[in-house]
């Protein structure tokens, strides 16, 4: 192992070590790679309206049959289901690391985030179809709950569902800013995914709380990077009087999908904390933060780190 630098930043190439594991199983190397809409699984719109539409009726329609039965416990599937996605977050999440850091520290977040030749390279192009296709394992926490009849949340239901449609819409519209949200949300699911596996296992966690924190930093954060990637795009394309700094690489109909699906997330997980947070009381020397008071707590911290 070699010591860390800016272009090898885990002092070895996860890559290389990718590349022979898929080379094994597909048989050619990962740097031939290419989405090519309708010869891949889920690369069109009509497979994923269809996989979608099943995931609901499949887990309304469960939900009405389990009335019927009785609850499954599934602990043990549970605690795979949990480890796997644990494990592909965090491989997948190194090798983006891997890829956008050089990009960033020698270019720039403007040409990381808006130039083809910065976030959208074959190699990450491989990887954002990777985490598009893990959407759909996913899927499975669903099913979990559905079996083990538990209730269903319009937050979960729909974040389940319009993740996977927000992956294929930027996959498809090959914006380049997809790196975002996808490395953060990474992030966050080692962490949630892990947090799930330890109390599948009786571990008790008690940073479950943090862990919606995250998600709501983490479409803060979305969300500025993503609002100022399309405002530049259509500035320098209709609006050229406006201060823009140049056009950004992606399909329109990828943006608005984009801003109006994260921003929705914002808005649910902000209620989602309101109401478990705030309206539960706990001990005295700890009182929960109610939907404001976390963003300002948010605020406090970036300014810390920044000042």
């Amino acid at each position: 192992m070699e010591f860390p630098t800016i272009d090898r930043p885990f002092g070895t190439s996860f890559w290389a070590l990718f590349d022979k594991g898929y080379t094994a199983v597909i048989g050619e190397s990962a740097t031939n790679f290419r989405v090519i809409p309708g010869e891949l699984p889920m690369t069109t719109l009509d497979q994923t309206i269809i996989a979608l539409t099943t995931y609901y009726t499949v887990i309304f329609g469960g939900q009405y049959v389990m009335k019927g039965f009785p609850a499954f416990k599934l602990q043990t599937a549970f605690i795979v289901h949990n480890f796997y996605l644990t494990v592909i977050s965090a491989g997948l999440l190194l090798l983006f690391i891997e890829q956008i850091l050089p990009t960033l520290y020698k270019e720039g977040v403007f040409f990381s985030i808006c130039d083809a030749k910065g976030g959208w390279t074959d190699k990450l192009v491989l990887l954002y179809y990777l985490n598009y296709l893990t959407k759909y394992l996913e899927l499975l926490d669903t099913v979990f709950l559905v079996l083990k009849k538990k209730p269903l949340t319009f937050l979960h239901t729909y974040h389940h569902g319009a993740t996977a449609l927000l992956c294929y819409t930027e996959l498809m519209g090959q914006t380049s800013v997809s790196w975002v949200p996808i490395t953060l949300n990474l992030s966050v699911h080692v962490a949630m995914y892990w947090y799930y596996f330890q109390s599948a296992r009786g571990v008790r966690i008690w940073w479950k709380q943090y862990i919606t924190i995250l998600q709501i930093a983490q479409f803060l954060i979305d969300i500025g990077f993503i609002y100022f990637a399309s405002y530049t795009y259509f500035s320098s394309h209709y609006f050229p009087w406006a201060p823009n700094m140049g056009s950004c690489q992606g399909e329109e109909y990828a943006a608005f999908s984009g801003v109006l699906i994260i921003s929705s997330y914002l808005l649910l997980f902000l209620s989602f904390y309101s109401k478990t947070y705030s309206s539960k009381p706990t001990a005295a020397s700890r009182p929960k933060r109610s939907s404001q008071s976390v963003l300002r707590y948010l605020a406090k911290r970036l300014k810390n780190v920044f000042v």
